[in-house]
């Protein structure tokens, strides 16, 4: 296993999460190379003693880790494209966002020019890089993951091998992600509600988190109904949701409040009803968003 104490380590990518990498990897001892598209923006880590380096050649030749973090698959490939068959021998590791399926080409093309690959995701924000719960979860070969998890501990306490695919952290990505938006549109919904009455965002927080606990304790039977395809158990029905789509709408007049984004959730609510499962539990919705084809 390489020592996390000595292991060079080449940050492709300086923005504000490849920025909080580069510090996190200084911070631990590891000499640290640094390059970017823009090269003053790496200026505030040559400072704290990384070493930047104009030619991204030069910055994959420094260090036999490579940690790619720039904004999607085809931003990386498109960025070391001219290095080419320079990466052999080399561990790339990327930390990027993508489908899938941009995770599985990428891959493809590492291990042409002879490149061991890791595809990664950091399932937190800049600041919480280094935190022994910043969780990282990563796909590809176990042995490169076991080769280089003492070093890619310096990013997280927590790190998972989810297996030997290399498109399993897009896919868990993806799948995970997929909570973020509507979650936050909700938040937003509710301190527009709130401020339609003059009263602070700040003063729903604690009711929010408290609600968003309940939601976390509710997770694994919702996943437990969801694998064994049962939509008995759950106290919440599709009816109830169906019912409360007309408060809903009054609510959006009464407060002045643009509730649109609603409009695709009511309508798989409707669609649950017509074919009759109204009964069933609100997971039971997956049936309807697993198979589009039977959309009316």
């Amino acid at each position: 296993m390489i020592d996390r104490e000595r292991t060079p380590v080449t940050v492709l990518g300086t923005g504000s999460m490849g920025r909080a990498l580069a510090e996190a990897f200084l911070a631990a001892g590891h000499p640290t190379t640094v390059w970017n598209r823009s090269p003053h923006r790496a200026a505030p880590l040559v400072a704290a003693g990384a070493n930047q380096r104009l030619a991204i050649a030069d910055a994959v030749a420094a260090s036999p880790v490579i940690i790619a973090c720039m904004t999607t698959f085809r931003a990386t490939h498109d960025s070391l494209a001219s290095v080419g068959l320079a990466l052999s021998g080399c561990t790339l590791i990327t930390l990027n966002s993508g489908t899938p399926s941009d995770a599985r080409e990428f891959a493809q093309w590492a291990a042409d020019q002879g490149t061991r690959f890791l595809g990664g995701a950091i399932k937190n924000v800049p600041s919480a890089v280094g935190k022994p719960d910043t969780l990282l979860y990563f796909g590809g070969e176990q042995a490169v993951f076991d080769e280089h998890v003492e070093t890619l501990r310096a990013l997280g306490g927590d790190l998972v091998h989810l297996g030997g695919e290399p498109d399993l952290a897009a896919l868990y990505e993806s799948a995970v992600g997929a909570t973020l938006l509507p979650a936050l549109l909700g938040f937003f919904e509710g301190a527009a509600i709130l401020a339609a009455r003059g009263l602070a965002a700040r003063t729903m927080v604690p009711y929010s988190a408290k609600w968003l606990q309940m939601i976390e304790s509710l997770l694994p039977v919702m996943a437990e109904e969801i694998d064994a395809g049962d939509y008995t158990h759950l106290g919440s029905s599709i009816a109830l949701f169906h019912a409360a789509i007309g408060n809903d709408e009054q609510l959006g007049t009464e407060s002045g409040v643009d509730m649109s984004w609603h409009a695709p959730m009511h309508h798989l609510l409707r669609r649950a009803v017509a074919e009759g499962r109204g009964e069933q539990s609100i997971t039971a919705l997956i049936e309807l968003l697993a198979n589009p084809a039977t959309q009316r």
